[in-house]
């Protein structure tokens, strides 16, 4: 096939599967097509369709000789840095239709108008100041924990929690330091110390009272009876290698354990949840979590589910699909904080956390967790398994029905062409059965038309309480 009949059967392609992270549909240039360009720039690129509809029905577009030289100057005069794209016109479906390709750009923020954009499934989204600044600190190698915390000193650090560091490291082996290495030595060698301020990753790790210079770098703990009744309620500060040790006693005060004859002499601890999956959830939260935000992290138990909730979405190039890829990059928002939980034991392989999390659970027999961003952060829910075949048939549900949900319990989640194939169904009926479970209250709709549309339990995002979970308590 020659290059030009590929490229003109990928935009058919495209065409098809609809609109989605990289792909927007347009009828006209208007001025969210302009956005949708920041958009782009300020994440993987993506291509503009202009004379389509958003269901994908190619309807063209009158276009003049000055067309093309028109929207490159709109692009160029509202974008900051300038991009210039190369527009083209093609016949498709015996109809003139504008393509724009937008690459990604690489020193990011790009605005458009004053205003920054990125792009979320296939909406763009207005970027908050925070979302700026961790965007432009990533585009050129900074990480926002490597900044040096203002009216903050070196006596503020912990030499007791630094040789801690340095006798742990050591017994990994996974770094070479002599113990007898200096406080000031470790701290330069390790790169936390910059023209001799102490970096915010320094006093979250090393300070002695790291919630005097940060007082939102807190874990939110609370276990629910029900959602307006807490039975239980902490708040932990301490250095974040310290809240990860209390995050995990007060869960494992409120999860229930069973024990189990093994044969052997000790007996086996089986927990409502598997706590390697939940030890790195919570390592992932502390972690990965904004802390120029001033929201605590929230972790909240209820009896059917746990919730663990951090400031600051996914980092700028992943998203939630990419979670589920084994083989998915890492990218860090925090690099000093990642690289010393790495040398400490606390993260076995930078990106395999969330494997580890699915595995656990499915060696553990329970549902898949909800993995969304949400409130301007990162949520994760653990489900228990609370539907059987048996409870199911007694609501009503038919057989179809009912392998679905059980399969949405395993997975996760579930869109409409998995429940085609699960049951063998045209999409026609497959819709039908869909709303049939929504309407009794099971599943409910993420998303409104096309590829990036699927079904969660509605058990699995909770009620109100759950999604305020950025509100607090």
């Amino acid at each position: 096939m020659l290059l030009e009949e590929k490229v003109q059967a990928e935009y058919i392609k495209l065409l098809k599967r609809g609109e989605s992270d990289q792909a927007e549909f347009k009828q006209s240039f208007d001025k969210e097509t302009m956005e949708t360009v920041g958009a782009f720039a300020n994440s993987k690129g993506g291509i503009i369709f202009i004379g389509v509809q958003d269901n994908g029905k190619v309807i063209g577009i009158s276009t003049g000789k000055d067309t093309l030289l028109d929207w490159v100057n709109q692009i160029s005069q509202a974008t900051d840095p300038r991009i210039i794209p190369e527009p083209e016109i093609r016949q498709i479906a015996g109809k003139e239709v504008g393509i724009i390709r937008i690459k990604e750009y690489p020193i990011k923020p790009v605005s458009v108008k004053g205003r920054c954009y990125k792009r979320v499934g296939k909406s763009n989204r207005v970027m908050t100041p925070q979302e700026i600044a961790q965007m432009h600190l990533q585009t050129i190698g900074i990480s926002f924990d490597a900044v040096p915390l203002p009216h903050s000193a070196i006596t503020d650090l912990s030499p007791t929690e630094i040789k801690k560091y340095l006798h742990k490291v050591n017994e990994n082996g996974r770094r070479n330091i002599p113990e007898d290495t200096s406080p000031k030595k470790v701290l330069e060698k390790l790169e936390l110390v910059k023209k001799g301020k102490p970096t915010l990753a320094s006093i979250l790790l090393f300070g002695k009272t790291p919630q005097e210079k940060l007082s939102q770098a807190t874990i939110h703990c609370g276990r629910f009876k029900q959602e307006s009744q807490i039975m239980d309620d902490k708040l932990i500060a301490g250095t974040v290698i310290e809240q990860v040790e209390e995050a995990m006693a007060f869960i494992r005060k409120h999860l229930s354990v069973k024990f189990i004859m093994t044969g052997k002499p000790e007996r086996e601890e089986v927990w409502e949840y598997p706590l390697e999956a939940l030890r790195e959830a919570v390592i992932n939260a502390v972690c990965h979590r904004d802390y120029s935000d001033n929201s605590d992290l929230q972790l909240k138990i209820f009896d059917d589910r746990l919730s663990i909730w951090n400031p600051g979405g996914l980092p700028q190039g992943l998203t939630i699909e990419d979670l589920f890829n084994p083989n998915h990059s890492s990218k860090p928002r925090n690099k000093l904080l990642a690289q010393i939980f790495y040398d400490v034991g606390l993260i076995e392989r930078y990106g395999s956390g969330i494997q580890r999390i699915l595995d656990a659970c499915q060696k553990a027999g329970l549902p898949m967790p909800v993995f969304e961003e949400m409130s301007g952060g990162f949520l994760v829910i653990f489900n228990k398994g609370i539907y059987s075949a048996e409870k199911l048939e007694k609501l009503g549900l038919r057989p179809r029905q009912i392998k679905a949900v059980l399969y949405l319990q395993e997975k996760g989640r579930i869109t409409n062409k998995d429940y085609q194939e699960i049951c063998q169904l045209k999409k026609r009926q497959a819709t039908i059965d869909l709303v049939a479970l929504q309407k009794k209250g099971l599943l409910e709709k993420v998303g409104v038309t096309g590829k990036g549309t699927y079904y969660l339990l509605k058990i699995q995002r909770g009620t109100k309480a759950t999604k305020g979970a950025a509100k607090g308590h």
